[in-house]
């Protein structure tokens, strides 16, 4: 007896310890509403690309106003944008509702390793732009963003990692599939959110 329950204790501590480590209150409906606004900016960007064959008309005529290319990084900042503001929104109350501090050391942390991959991801991309090598681009913010998440994953749920290691499998499938970076993209921010922000939600937020 006393030598379980010496395990348990030791069982109870490293949980502690882990817990006081990791940003746990990250929010898995954040996730489901950031593959729904993926797969709707994947429409929209797809609408745009199609009207360069075919007659403009409804939304894809706005975004084209501004020229196809510009269009596409309207969409895909709007989608980063709305996915950050509502990440942000819906963890701060999680993070109320369960009394953990949402500006913490391990949320810094945590959003350093997030955004050293990403910003270089970023400037990569522009870079890849600017040389015209378009049809990377797609694979690239896949590779990228799969990288930030499994940097990012040792400081919060480990669910992340997995996230991570599958959008940078989609994104290398993707670099012999150019033609198709839209699906892949859509597959990778869109579906895969969706199913790792289900899977969070009801392992984490319901409880």
């Amino acid at each position: 007896m006393d030598s379980k329950k010496y395990l348990d204790d030791i069982s109870e501590i490293k949980n502690m310890m882990s817990k006081s480590s990791r940003f746990m209150s990250l929010s898995g409906l954040s996730g489901i509403l950031a593959g729904v606004y993926a797969l709707i900016g994947a429409y929209l960007a797809h609408s745009v690309i199609h009207t360069i064959k075919t007659e403009q008309n409804g939304l894809s005529r706005f975004f084209m106003t501004f020229g196809a290319l510009d269009s596409l990084l309207i969409i895909a900042l709007s989608v980063m944008v709305l996915a950050l503001i509502t990440g942000t929104v819906l963890t701060y109350f999680k993070a109320k509702k369960s009394g953990e501090k949402m500006w913490d050391v391990s949320s810094k942390r945590l959003l350093l390793n997030f955004l050293l991959p990403l910003i270089v991801g970023g400037l990569f991309c522009l870079a890849l732009i600017q040389y015209e090598y378009i049809k990377i681009v797609a694979p690239a913010t896949l590779i990228f963003y799969g990288l930030a998440c499994v940097n990012a994953s040792k400081y919060t749920l480990g669910g992340v990692r997995y996230l991570g290691i599958t959008i940078i499998t989609i994104g290398l499938i993707s670099t012999q599939f150019v033609g198709y970076g839209l699906y892949f993209w859509a597959l990778g921010f869109g579906v895969c959110h969706i199913i790792y922000g289900s899977l969070m939600y009801f392992k984490h937020d319901r409880n």
